[in-house]
């Protein structure tokens, strides 16, 4: 089981955060006598050298050509991979479909068999200012959009301050310190900040896509429209058919094709993508052949599901893929913009109740770990107690933190596997009688006499399969829980409004976390910030500090300290509720394609590295 899926990636590849080589006790060098710098990497050297070729995971002789139907395994922005109701994907409004990225171009590109370096794209080239406030970017005359006109500092300019305005909140709050973008002349693009912002924040920047300006001037910039955007990227849309399908045809002329950073990818002259608002039509469509790829999000299927003729004839293959080498974070939010959740003891309450060791037994068939980190899978994730190093940062906060963040880092206790542990429901009916929740009649009320309810939030049955079990318990100890379940459109306009009691999420972090991309998750300026990510209403000032700490760092020691700190306090607080992992990408597919392994470390852009083969796919009478 995975809910909804939100990977903070752009052009399939990586918008992690970024930076350029170290120089002790600074974050990225400013550029030697105002040399041009081809990449930027995060406290390390680039693998790549000015001169590269190619990234080594591509196969550079794939041929071009067939078509790629599969199934999203994750999203970006306002996406959603159950339907859609705008192309517009820039914008909190609206459904728009996955890979709408791939219609456009950035400044620079992510290399996913590193843990945290980008390359020039639409920019040769960027010079760094010795206060690390100036960033100016040379971008490449040959650029273009796909109806042939250049790409011009210009509208790059407009694209920065269009999104520091008006954008979804993971591009708007990267911009906070932004103070403008400034085309110098027609290749030439001046990005400044006030010196607030994080030693990575230009390098989440750098990795933003570039529309038209032309474009967002004669139409709106908003989620209402199905028009087909102007974009430079290696795709463009093609047929559309709102809310069920829509095609990205490969753009023959793309401009960029034989860039170091483009060579061996974008291989489909088609990428197809078919919406499902339910798992199993979408898997009975995959067994037909309608959809070619998929990995496997529902564990009951890929345990007992993989019994039809196309795969006995050996069709379809069935396999795991190494997982990324990235920060994940699997969890249930508790929205604390109600004040019933504010006492972290209710929290607590509700996910004693949860019984994992059941659930994965009699629901997962084994195939799912307990999470426990915010950071899980990594070395952010804390464990044991503080480190001397961790307590530096978690001491000021004492008073203003829960007291368990100096002890021993909180974990969920693991139940006796019944599916109603007496000893952990007792412990969560203490908690709510200590936070003033008094049984009455059967249920628990408080001074002004108010029931204790608790709605979960789900826009798939295979969750309610999931949750039903976890309100039973609720339900044994007095509280009103329920889930309901709503179609994607409104889960999707719940979800931006906050307007839930506990919702799921599941992404994955880059593999060297900035600020920027934890502000919209943890910090108070996300809160009420409609479509940003902190779905639980975190506002806190100590959590803010810690924030701090992470955009502070030097080093990769530092950062990991910080983030080890930011995690126990999190984990302290039961914002989220861990739910569960897998360690690798469980993937099925028609055996009709062509890719390389071992499959890069920091990512798995299946569409944009694999290339059709067609001897196999003849060989399966799929030609």
């Amino acid at each position: 089981m995975s809910p909804r899926l939100p990977r903070r990636d752009f052009l399939a590849l990586g918008a992690a955060a970024i930076a350029a080589p170290l120089i002790p006790g600074r974050a990225f060098a400013a550029s030697p006598t105002g040399t041009g710098l081809h990449g930027l990497s995060a406290f390390g050297d680039l693998k790549y050298g000015p001169d590269f070729q190619h990234f080594d995971y591509v196969q550079l002789d794939a041929p071009k050509g067939g078509t790629f139907n599969f199934s999203p395994p994750s999203w970006v922005f306002n996406q959603s991979p159950l339907t859609f109701n705008t192309l517009n994907t820039f914008v909190s409004r609206g459904d728009s479909p996955p890979r709408m990225e791939l219609c456009y171009d950035a400044l620079m590109v992510r290399a996913i068999d590193e843990p945290d370096a980008i390359y020039g794209l639409l920019a040769s080239s960027v010079t760094i200012s010795d206060d690390r406030n100036i960033f100016e970017f040379a971008l490449r005359p040959e650029a273009r959009f796909n109806d042939g006109t250049p790409v011009t500092a210009e509208d790059a300019a407009y694209a920065f301050t269009l999104f520091k305005k008006d954008g979804h909140p993971s591009l708007l709050l990267p911009l906070s310190h932004l103070v403008e973008a400034k085309a110098l002349d027609k290749h030439t693009l001046r990005l400044s900040f006030d010196g607030k912002q994080s030693n990575l924040t230009i390098l989440d920047v750098a990795t933003f896509p570039i529309p038209a300006k032309a474009y967002f001037e004669a139409n709106p910039f908003d989620g209402s429209s199905l028009k087909p955007p102007l974009g430079s990227g290696p795709y463009r849309v093609g047929r559309v058919s709102p809310g069920q399908t829509i095609e990205y045809e490969r753009v023959a002329d793309y401009w960029g094709k034989d860039l170091a950073v483009n060579r061996g990818l974008y291989n489909f002259d088609r990428i197809r993508i078919e919406f499902y608002q339910d798992r199993q039509a979408a898997f009975e469509a995959f067994k037909k052949g309608d959809i070619l790829y998929r990995q496997e999000a529902t564990s009951r299927i890929w345990a007992t599901g993989y019994d039809f003729p196309a795969f006995t004839a050996g069709k379809v293959v069935k396999r795991e893929f190494a997982g990324d080498k990235r920060p994940i974070m699997q969890a249930t939010a508790i929205n604390q913009r109600r004040p019933r959740f504010r006492d972290q003891r209710v929290r607590q309450a509700i996910a004693l109740c949860f019984d994992f060791e059941w659930t994965r037994r009699n629901l997962f068939y084994g195939a799912y770990e307990r999470s426990q980190s915010t950071f899980e899978k990594s070395d952010y994730r804390a464990d044991g107690l503080p480190s001397p190093a961790e307590l530096a940062l978690l001491e000021p906060l004492r008073g203003k933190i829960p007291e368990t963040a100096f002890g021993e880092a909180v974990v969920q206790p693991a139940s006796d596997g019944s599916g109603r542990d007496r000893k952990l429901l007792g412990q969560a009916s203490k908690l709510l009688d200590e936070a003033g929740w008094k049984g009455s009649g059967g249920s628990l009320r408080n001074a002004k006499g108010e029931a204790l309810a608790f709605e979960v939030l789900v826009d798939d049955d295979s969750f309610v399969r999931v949750y039903s079990p976890w309100v039973e318990n609720m339900r044994a100890i007095g509280i009103d829980a329920s889930v309901r379940m709503v179609d994607s459109t409104q889960y999707q306009a719940r979800q931006t409004s906050f307007d839930y009691d506990a919702i799921s999420m599941a992404l994955s972090f880059s593999s060297t976390p900035s600020r920027d991309e934890i502000d919209g998750l943890f910090h108070s300026r996300a809160a009420s910030m409609q479509g940003s990510t902190n779905l639980p209403g975190t506002a806190d000032p100590a959590v803010d500090a810690l924030i701090d700490a992470v955009g502070a760092a030097k080093d990769r020691d530092q950062l990991t300290i910080a983030m080890r700190a930011l995690d126990r306090v999190l984990r302290a607080r039961q914002d989220w509720i861990p739910n569960w992992f897998s360690a690798n990408h469980r993937a099925a597919f028609w055996d009709m394609f062509g890719f390389n392994e071992p499959k890069p470390d920091f990512g798995f852009p299946v569409e944009a590295m694999w290339w059709f083969d067609n001897d196999k796919a003849a060989r399966i009478g799929k030609t």
